[in-house]
């Protein structure tokens, strides 16, 4: 922890304001570009890009204070710095004192904390690679070899099969929660259908996912395994590992290969997902069954279409157009995923693919 005097007076809005400014960087009017994310600002600034928590708390996670905030600063520069060793620069304060305001470690009283990173060039994230048609097998099979001497190098998760699949049961009951809620525009036949195949699955063959955990399988991986967070860079980096909660990081590495793979389909590129399970499955010496790489792609496409809807929610809702329509892509995946994943011995007619609302 910094050793600096810290107070948490100055309002969110103040801090976004001056961290807009150019003046801020050193840098010439019109240099900064601002995104905002679920929890966080971030800023764009030359060749770097600061990141500014949000003094948000949720069931899972607490930024608000500026002392957890800090600790979260931490925790994101050692574990993105497995996977982008290059890019995470260190942690800035921001202060401010009663004379000249705010500053980039300045000599007033700390009022946050921000992520320093090397700025990474937007065209070379997979997620617009992808969109434009460039991503290549070359770009990909080395994003492939990352992946897999990560996951490689870690060792076993001290976790319990029972923990294990009682986590999904939990989520899952959570998702359907959401997902049913009529105001949110998804519940019909197909949801209906796709939460019952996942319910028969996570009830009558618990052993697809605690066999994962007696193998060794799981590991504290990444957490977040997403297009926009993969940078087709020579050497690849990967970056914005979910660092809040280490719990979301113990997971398979199958799980979050295919994670992957999904959020590449919905973009058109199915082939990406194939190409990383096969080459890191390789490396690890791993049989994953197609079985269950069905169901952690259905699982998790039902859990990105619940964060989606979950913006709808907010009190004051960023692109409310964008949300309804990104859970109905997931939900496209989950069901066909839900075509490999009948119950033994049930007939797959009985899970028929496609919409019928």
């Amino acid at each position: 922890m910094s050793t600096k005097r810290t107070r948490d007076c100055a309002t969110i809005g103040e801090k976004v304001a001056f961290l807009s400014r150019p003046s801020a960087y050193g840098l010439p009017p019109g240099s900064v570009q601002v995104r905002e994310t679920h929890m966080s600002w971030v800023f764009l600034a030359g060749d770097r890009a600061y990141k500014l928590k949000k003094p948000v708390r949720f069931p899972f996670l607490d930024f608000s204070t500026v002392a957890a905030r800090e600790a979260d600063c931490q925790a994101e520069m050692r574990l993105n710095r497995r996977l982008a060793p290059d890019v995470y620069l260190g942690m800035v304060p921001l202060t401010s004192d009663a004379h000249r305001g705010f500053a980039l470690d300045g000599g007033g009283e700390v009022v946050d904390w921000l992520v320093m990173m090397r700025r990474l060039p937007d065209e070379r994230m997979l997620h617009d690679a992808i969109l434009r048609g460039v991503a290549t097998r070359e770009q990909v099979q080395r994003v492939a070899g990352l992946l897999a001497g990560f996951y490689r190098n870690l060792g076993p998760a001290e976790l319990s099969a029972e923990e294990y699949v009682s986590r999904f049961a939990r989520q899952h009951v959570n998702n359907r929660a959401l997902l049913e809620d009529r105001r949110l525009g998804l519940a019909g036949p197909r949801l209906n259908r796709v939460l019952t195949v996942i319910d028969a699955v996570l009830a009558r063959d618990p052993e697809l996912l605690a066999s994962r955990v007696r193998e060794g399988r799981i590991v504290e991986g990444h957490g977040d395994l997403r297009p926009e967070h993969v940078c087709l860079n020579e050497p690849p980096v990967i970056i914005d590992c979910l660092e809040f909660n280490r719990a979301f990081r113990l997971v398979d590495p199958v799980d979050e290969l295919s994670a992957l793979g999904m959020e590449c389909a919905r973009l058109g590129a199915r082939w990406i997902g194939d190409m990383l399970i096969e080459r890191c499955v390789e490396v690890l010496d791993d049989h994953p069954s197609k079985r269950l790489i069905a169901f952690y792609t259905a699982y998790r496409a039902c859990l990105r279409a619940r964060l989606a809807l979950a913006h709808l929610l907010d009190s004051q809702i960023r692109e409310p157009e964008k949300w309804r329509p990104l859970a109905r892509a997931y939900l496209d995946l989950a069901d066909r995923a839900c075509v490999s994943l009948c119950p033994p011995g049930e007939p797959r007619e009985n899970h028929p693919r496609g919409s019928t609302e």
